[in-house]
């Protein structure tokens, strides 16, 4: 009596994972993709609750401001996100516009994130980069 053993071939097992590299060569990029409208999601949550606090302070003040901690932020300027994929600052919106009438907010993209490139969102509601998800 001869047993026959069965198992795979060389072939086989190449054609099974060339199979795998092509679906990994499809999959990655669109995981990659979603991983950084994630990261972007952090930053826009983080300028807005940066907004709301300056619209806070403008209805105490009657102006904004550009030091963070006088809204009750860690840092003066360049707060980091959660997770570090942007940091956030303030300044007077372009064209000349004085700080008690208008201040713009940007999140500035970090490390593997800058692809997406950098947030902003002003008092009048004017919004800059990918904002899209």
């Amino acid at each position: 009596m001869k047993q026959r053993i069965e198992g795979f071939s060389l072939i086989e097992l190449m054609i099974v994972v060339a199979i795998i590299a092509l679906l990994a060569m499809v999959a990655y990029p669109s995981y990659m993709e979603t991983v950084r409208e994630t990261r972007r999601t952090e930053g826009i949550a983080l300028i807005n609750k940066v907004m709301q606090a300056q619209e806070r302070h403008f209805i105490n003040n009657l102006t904004y401001t550009t030091d963070l901690t006088d809204l009750g932020m860690a840092v003066a300027t360049n707060l980091p996100s959660e997770n570090g994929h942007y940091q956030i600052s303030a300044a007077a919106c372009a064209g000349g516009l004085p700080i008690d009438e208008c201040i713009n907010v940007v999140a500035t993209a970090q490390g593997s994130q800058a692809v997406e490139g950098n947030l902003g969102l002003s008092s009048r509601g004017e919004k800059t980069g990918n904002w899209e998800d």
